[in-house]
């Protein structure tokens, strides 16, 4: 037994025990290798995110920065459409005045063309009195001064 288990320790130290420090050393290397590519992992994840939390910002501030365009323009659009507006209103004030004043206008020349055609009418009517009867002329004179005072 004792020859057995020498023979048995002899053949394990010669081709068992290299080969099973072999897997050893083989498996430590491969677990070491293992937590290097998981420490260097963790490395590129920390550096993605910072990579990332920087691009957020920067997309943040872009955000923030069209927002204030954007609300200068429409301040801008306002402002320019009130202008027009009242430049609008402004036109069509002052072309209903020019309007009121021809209709005035036009209306004074209305009112002479009648004064005149009266004057006329008178003068023809005094004219064909006169030259028929002194007094009645006069009471037509003053007949029409009075009409045309009441119109």
């Amino acid at each position: 037994m004792l020859v057995s288990f020498a023979v048995l320790v002899f053949i394990l130290g010669k081709w068992g025990w290299p080969m099973l420090l072999n897997a050893l050393t083989k498996r430590e290397k491969e677990i070491e290798d293992s937590l290097n590519a998981a420490q260097k992992a963790r490395e590129e994840m920390k550096h993605l995110t910072a990579h990332n939390e920087e691009i957020l910002r920067q997309a943040k501030a872009e955000r923030d920065e069209i927002i204030r365009i954007a609300n200068l323009r429409a301040e801008s659009i306002a402002e320019e459409t009130k202008a027009k507006a009242s430049a609008e209103a402004d036109a069509i004030i002052a072309k209903a005045r020019q309007d009121i004043e021809n209709e005035k206008k036009r209306a004074i020349v209305d009112l002479r063309n009648e004064i005149a055609n009266l004057s006329i009418d008178i003068a023809q009517r005094l004219i064909q009195s006169e030259l028929s009867d002194r007094e009645k002329s006069n009471a037509i004179i003053d007949k029409e001064l009075h009409e045309a005072h009441l119109n």
